[in-house]
């Protein structure tokens, strides 16, 4: 372990032992024109240390619209009305112990992170956005410059909002988000990943992939090995929607697993996910999450917004309430669980170029 991880996984065993405590936001660590953020996480408020990161839901959304990239000309949604929906369930995650969220809702499906910045201020939580393109669901959320552009091409756009901030706001994205579909990769969805990974070893920032199976995860890691990218760069999302043992070889590999859609009725199932992943000491590799949403209803105009997943009372909030119990009767002691939910998403996020 070199000196800069130890030092940081210091701050975070530190920051464990204070779990569900009473926290402010740190200012930012560094000012906007800052180049070098090797070793910290970006939020939408600035970076901070791995070790202030505190209890975290690692995929999350605020607001997702489904419209499609050429139809959305931008958000659809009232931003008061947003702000009003999602800012109670914040602060009763908040109240649950929760400290950070990442909102993985990707551009061209409703990225919105001057509602992110102030849903992260009132709220008092670290919330951390993206940038990078979506092309799962038949490519519906990718622009038209994403199947003509070179990975070069691609990866200049998306390290424009990682220098210079994301749609004039300064906010800067703490980790790539893209999408791919089942089975071994199309030519556009590996030029995505060929992209991320040229982004990541400009900046640093970790790449999260909505991936259909463990088929199109290996082929992630193939073609992340072959751009030089380690495969600790990789948050496999949605790796639960995957029957095994193919997280296991990709925990294995060094590849976070993201087990993402959390709620009451599969406890049973993650509970056991998580025991194999304990039984050959892989816990160290997992994300756990609920991928709650609102969606923007309606084809024209300003729509409305309905809860996905769960009902309006429960949003972010079934871990705590289900999961996190349900672990604790299995034998998974506090420690594991902390390693779970505070020491993982720490590490998972921390920006640093990940090479072969």
């Amino acid at each position: 372990m070199n000196a800069r991880r130890d030092v940081s996984r210091r701050a975070f065993l530190r920051a464990t032992g204070m779990w569900g405590t009473s926290m402010v936001l740190a200012p930012a660590l560094h000012s906007a024109g800052a180049d070098n953020f090797t070793g910290k996480i970006m939020t939408v408020l600035g970076a901070i240390d791995p070790g202030q990161l505190g209890l975290t839901l690692s995929h999350e959304h605020a607001i997702v619209d489904f419209l499609g990239a050429e139809k959305a000309q931008g958000p659809r949604h009232d931003s008061e009305d947003a702000f009003a929906t999602v800012l109670p369930h914040l602060k009763t995650f908040r109240e649950h112990g929760g400290r950070a969220l990442v909102e993985c809702t990707p551009n061209y499906i409703g990225r919105d992170v001057r509602l992110l910045k102030r849903l992260a201020e009132a709220s008092r939580l670290h919330i951390i956005t993206n940038t990078g393109y979506y092309g799962a669901s038949g490519n519906k959320f990718l622009p038209k410059h994403a199947f003509t552009e070179s990975a070069d091409q691609l990866s200049a756009r998306w390290l424009a909002e990682w220098r210079d901030g994301i749609d004039g706001t300064g906010v800067r994205p703490g980790f790539l988000k893209l999408g791919v579909e089942k089975g071994k990769l199309s030519e556009v969805h590996t030029k995505l990943i060929r992209a991320a990974a040229r982004v990541h070893h400009a900046s640093g920032l970790p790449i999260a992939i909505h991936t259909g199976d463990g088929i199109a995860a290996l082929d992630e890691v193939r073609i992340l090995r072959e751009e030089a990218v380690a495969p600790s760069a990789l948050i496999w999302v949605h790796a639960q929607n995957d029957p095994g043992p193919t997280h296991l070889d990709m925990a294995k590999l060094g590849a976070w697993v993201s087990l993402d859609g959390c709620n009451a009725k599969n406890r049973d199932r993650y509970t056991k996910f998580l025991t194999d992943l304990k039984r050959e000491k892989l816990l160290g590799r997992v994300l756990l999450s609920h991928d709650h949403y609102w969606s923007v209803e309606g084809e024209g105009g300003r729509g409305s917004l309905k809860l996905h997943s769960g009902g309006a009372a429960t949003a972010y909030e079934s871990i705590f309430t289900d999961l996190l119990p349900h672990l604790r009767a299995h034998g998974f002691s506090d420690d594991e669980i902390q390693q779970l939910t505070v020491r993982n998403p720490a590490e998972a996020l921390a920006i640093r170029v990940r090479k072969l």
